[in-house]
C-alpha cells in the first residue's frame, strides 16, 4: 500500500519544482555529481560507449545525461501524479525491477535521495526550508518503497 502525502506536502513539493522541473538535466546533473561524490563505487554500474570511469567522463557521456533525463522524468511524473501516486505503481514497480537487474543495491536508493535533497538545496537556496525538505523526503520515500518492493520481488523470481 503506498502512502500519502499531505495537502501542505503536495503544495510544498509542486512549488518548488515549478522552476526546477523546466530545467531538469542541468539540475539532475547537480544531483548526481553529488551522487557520484558520495558512492564513487556507483560509477561502475554505467556503461556506455564512453567508459564512465571518472564522473567527468560520465557527466559529459551522452548516453549517460540520457539517463539523468529518465530520472528528472520520473520525478517529474511523480509531482504530476501527487494526487493519484497509485496511478504509478506498476511503472515504480517495473522501474525497481530494473534497477536490481543491472546490480543497483537498495541502499542506493537512500543515497540518490540524499543527492536529491543536495539538488534542491543548491537549487532553490533560501527557498529550501525544513518543511519543504521534509516534503520531498515523505515523496521520495513512497517512491522508493514501490521500486524497493519490485527490486525485492524481482530478486525472489531469479531466486526460484
Amino acid at each position: 500500500m503506498m502512502g500519502e502525502l499531505s495537502v501542505k506536502d503536495k503544495e510544498l513539493i509542486r512549488g518548488s519544482w515549478e522552476s526546477l522541473g523546466k530545467n531538469k538535466v542541468p539540475h539532475g546533473v547537480i544531483m548526481f555529481s553529488r551522487l557520484f561524490e558520495l558512492d564513487p563505487a556507483l560509477l561502475s554500474l554505467f556503461h556506455y560507449s564512453t567508459n564512465c570511469d571518472s564522473k567527468q567522463d560520465c557527466l559529459s557521456s551522452p548516453e549517460f545525461l540520457d539517463h539523468v533525463t529518465k530520472v528528472m522524468l520520473v520525478l517529474d511524473a511523480a509531482v504530476n501524479h501527487l494526487d493519484d501516486l497509485h496511478s504509478l505503481e506498476d511503472f515504480l514497480l517495473n522501474l525497481g525491477r530494473k534497477h536490481q537487474a543491472v546490480g543497483v543495491s537498495t541502499q542506493s536508493f537512500t543515497v540518490v535521495g540524499e543527492s536529491l535533497l543536495y539538488m534542491l538545496q543548491c537549487s532553490l537556496g533560501q527557498a529550501y526550508t525544513a518543511p519543504l525538505r521534509q516534503a520531498w523526503l515523505n515523496m521520495y520515500s513512497i517512491v522508493v518503497g514501490v521500486m524497493s518492493r519490485g527490486w525485492a520481488k524481482n530478486g525472489d523470481d531469479k531466486a526460484d
